[in-house]
């Protein structure tokens, strides 16, 4: 959405409404003129009450021409609406009411149509055309040489990224098929290497997969802030991972990557572009779409993911790494 409007309206000044934690995603990016940090932990609470009037007031004073809301959540919308632009557009969400909060709404033209077309269809309500000739994360040239300095062997090795970690407990592929994974992969491409991706809440899970394969596999969990993270994905060349943040962004760079599903629909929220390396099983619960798995034998969708599929679409994917 950034790079296509910025493209289309190269005068206009485009600022990003985003939760506090993921704001290092978008600093320094060169199509931005600000951002707006939100505290979403507790901003509800009477003494934060001073910080969300004083961001809706600038927001106000700037007298924007659109607003756009991507989230159509109750509280985004509000917020959006509360912004007086000279109009606002989101999508046409029912599940929290912000809809009515938008002077227009772009609908899904299918339940299965993903999520980053959904967005996009916004774009022709404004008059913006949609292509794909931009580069979707531009490199941090200072980032990327520190890490090459805190790894010199980042550049000329096979790198495969795992991903264990995710919101959802249910959409985890357990800890020990990603041991098993990284051990019967470097069996078949003995060059490659292993990092594991995740936040410090993930570091027992990172621990577990580095012990199956010593020397081989960099636990990276809870070391990377998230510009570090992206220039690791962007350096890889394979990333395994569950679907959880780090995949959309695998997805934007462009590598190669297995999506391991279980609750949630690739077809919807998917590695975008990517979407045929998906595996799941074929279980009549399948996709549930809930955050709690409610069957006899719990989480089956991804438990009985087999590790030898995984390893099986992976040396299809880097043929490269034969020796």
């Amino acid at each position: 959405m950034l790079r296509l409007i910025k493209l289309h309206r190269p005068d206009s000044r485009v600022y990003w409404w985003v939760e506090n934690g993921l704001a290092p995603l978008l600093e320094d990016d060169p199509d931005l003129a600000g951002i707006i940090r939100f505290h979403r932990k507790g901003w509800a609470r009477p003494r934060n009450w001073s910080h969300v009037f004083r961001d809706i007031l600038w927001m106000r004073e700037q007298r924007f021409d659109w607003v756009i809301d991507l989230q159509s959540l109750a509280r985004s919308g509000a917020f959006a609406w509360l912004a007086n632009g000279a109009l606002t557009v989101g999508l046409d969400e029912t599940r929290e009411g912000a809809r009515g909060f938008y002077d227009l709404a772009a609908r899904r033209q299918t339940w299965h149509t993903h999520a980053v077309d959904w967005y996009l269809s916004v774009l022709p309500l404004l008059g913006v055309p949609v292509h794909s000739r931009f580069d979707w994360i531009p490199s941090r040239g200072a980032c990327a040489a520190s890490l090459r300095q805190r790894w010199p062997d980042l550049d000329g090795t096979p790198w495969v990224i795992v991903q264990p970690g995710a919101r959802w407990l249910n959409k985890r592929w357990p800890a020990g098929h990603y041991s098993r994974f990284v051990s019967e992969l470097a069996m078949q491409r003995p060059s490659a290497r292993f990092a594991v991706l995740g936040s410090g809440e993930d570091r027992p899970m990172g621990e577990a997969i580095a012990r199956s394969l010593p020397g081989k596999v960099l636990d990276l969990t809870g070391r990377l802030s998230l510009p570090e993270m992206v220039e690791w994905l962007r350096a890889a060349s394979l990333m395994v991972t569950n679907d959880t943040g780090p995949m959309h962004v695998g997805a934007a760079l462009g590598i190669p990557l297995i999506g391991l599903f279980g609750p949630t629909e690739p077809f919807r929220t998917g590695p975008y572009g990517q979407v045929q390396n998906t595996l799941r099983l074929d279980l009549p619960c399948v996709p549930c779409m809930g955050s709690r798995c409610k069957i006899a034998r719990p989480m089956e969708c991804l438990t009985a993911l087999p590790v030898e599929g995984v390893v099986r679409r992976a040396c299809e994917l880097l043929p490269s790494f034969r020796t």
